[in-house]
């Protein structure tokens, strides 16, 4: 089955976010069907910050390391593309599919959580990609994610917007990070031409409820890695206890 047949309305891919060649293996592992990088997780996993702070050799070095242990269909959060032009994004993403790997999630979002490029300005990124490579794209709007979940509904009009001129441009899904309300999910979800993205967020709807709402893809974003990390540091309190 090919990685963008996995996108199903009502039956989800789940994506458990990774963050390095032993967390693909785990994950694997444990019966995923795809593999799916998130930004936070391997930037934090390497001591970086969020938002592009990470050179983008390094998440080439990384996915390399990915792609050695599991082939597993694998999409890399590729961020707003590490380059500043769409002929920069593009030659970045021909690197990434030159490894293997079937998908990226491309953010309209300025790095790191600056602002939102314009619908037309991300357009031209996801063309000038989708004319390099045959990739899975995964349009990344962060309306949701930098706006306060108050103002999610009166938002809901331009994301599908966007989601209609990025897969003019050459999308195959539409993802949404923040969104959490349930009415505002299924309405996207029925008015995207496009197959929908959510992250599944701690206090969010649970993967049942989000697979009701029509959701195509359910990924977790930088959570399993936070929790890998709270479980390291709690395993060390429990050992030392007061740091002695």
């Amino acid at each position: 089955m090919s990685f963008s047949s996995l996108h199903q309305s009502g039956n989800p891919l789940i994506l458990f976010n990774i963050w390095d060649a032993g967390s693909a293996r785990a994950v694997a592992g444990a019966g995923a069907v795809a593999l799916a990088t998130g930004s936070a997780s391997v930037a934090g996993a390497l001591g970086y910050d969020d938002g592009q702070q990470m050179p983008f050799d390094q998440l080439l070095s990384v996915v390399e390391r990915i792609r050695a242990v599991s082939d597993l269909p694998l999409s890399v959060d590729f961020e707003a593309g590490f380059a500043d032009s769409p002929e920069g994004v593009a030659a970045n993403a021909k690197r990434l599919a030159a490894l293997g790997v079937a998908g990226i999630n491309l953010e309209d979002g300025i790095p790191p959580e600056n602002g939102i490029r314009s619908a037309p300005e991300h357009a031209a990124l996801v063309t000038a990609v989708r004319q390099a490579t045959d990739l899975f794209i995964n349009a990344r709007t962060d309306l949701f994610l930098q706006n306060p979940a108050d103002a999610h509904e009166g938002l809901l009009a331009e994301a599908l917007d966007r989601a209609g001129i990025y897969a003019a441009a050459g999308a195959d899904g539409f993802f949404a990070p923040g969104l959490s309300d349930p009415a505002l999910i299924k309405a996207l979800c029925r008015d995207c031409t496009l197959p929908v993205n959510i992250m599944h967020l701690p206090a969010g709807p649970d993967i049942a409820t989000l697979a009701g709402l029509g959701v195509a893809r359910i990924s977790y974003g930088p959570f399993p890695w936070r929790d890998a990390m709270a479980g390291v540091a709690s395993a060390y309190s429990d050992l030392v206890p007061n740091g002695a």
